[in-house]
């Protein structure tokens, strides 16, 4: 077996951190969606929409995200993985303008919390929220069809792997 790529590159290369590392692991993205989620239930367009939400939600969420953004694979391990999210989305009918509105919501409580504002990553992150929330919004049409083995996404900086993206 051969060097590694840092050990071609040699001895002061440093391993590139996942956006989940960057963002600040687990607890800056519990941070972020208990801000959110704070906010969500005196919003006009979205209060309605989570007015139902478990006292779990942000955990699960941030399990979710973390997962997807290269931390532990807690949520397939312990919530059923992509096709689960999927599911929670079947049948609620989203619109367009509740998936602008969370958006609008979601980053500026990103901006609040002091989520890192770097270009590299903010396009990172907008990237995954856009991709995520317009994949909610299709899932929540009437008739979708959830793929059980749906694969996890993996998001990082500029690249993408999961379903739809090859």
């Amino acid at each position: 077996m051969g060097p590694t790529k840092l050990e071609v590159m040699g001895e002061h290369a440093k391993r590139i951190p996942t956006l989940y590392e960057w963002m600040g692991g687990l607890p800056a993205l519990e941070r972020l969606f208990e801000t959110f989620y704070r906010v969500v239930p005196e919003d006009d367009l979205l209060g309605p929409v989570f007015a139902k939400m478990s006292k779990d939600h942000v955990a699960h969420v941030s399990a979710f995200v973390a997962e997807v953004f290269g931390g532990p694979k807690a949520y397939s391990e312990h919530h059923g993985g992509h096709a689960q999210m999927i599911l929670r989305h079947v049948g609620r009918a989203l619109t367009e303008e509740q998936r602008q509105r969370w958006m609008q919501l979601l980053l500026h409580c990103a901006d609040e919390i002091g989520v890192p504002a770097d270009p590299e990553f903010r396009s990172a992150l907008v990237g995954y929220l856009e991709w995520g929330t317009r994949l909610a919004v299709l899932n929540s049409k009437p008739g979708t069809t959830v793929q059980p083995d749906a694969p996890m996404p993996k998001w990082g900086w500029g690249e993408v792997k999961g379903p739809y993206t090859g």
